[in-house]
């Protein structure tokens, strides 16, 4: 009966006992597939978070050897460095003056023409 075979043959009770049948194997299986699911579920989620506590932990190592290698680096430098930092200024330049003549500006002549 199970493969359709003589399904003509069979009273209403038979057929409506079959369907039931049918019905409750369908739940038993919805119920375990889910059962499945949800276990499986709860095994991505705690296998995320352990993964989420590593990736933190691992940051939290890489930034403290991150740390680590500027500090000694800095101090490496400063071994080197003379620290009378006036050798780093340029000196200043000299006023740009456009439009004038230089010895205006300067302190030559009162006239604005060059004292030749």
């Amino acid at each position: 009966h199970y493969m359709g075979e003589e399904i003509e043959s069979l009273g209403l009770k038979e057929i409506q006992n079959l369907e039931q049948q049918l019905d409750t194997g369908l739940k038993h299986i919805r119920t375990r597939k889910n059962q499945l699911l949800h276990e499986s579920i709860s095994k991505l989620q705690k296998k995320g978070k352990a993964i989420q506590e590593q990736n933190t932990t691992l940051t939290k190592r890489i930034k403290e050897k991150e740390k680590d290698k500027t500090i000694p680096q800095s101090s490496h430098w400063e071994q080197y460095v003379d620290h009378d930092t006036t050798f780093l200024m340029p000196p200043p330049h000299p006023p740009l003056i456009i439009g004038r003549d230089y010895n205006q500006v300067g302190g030559g002549g009162s006239d604005g023409r060059s004292n030749e």
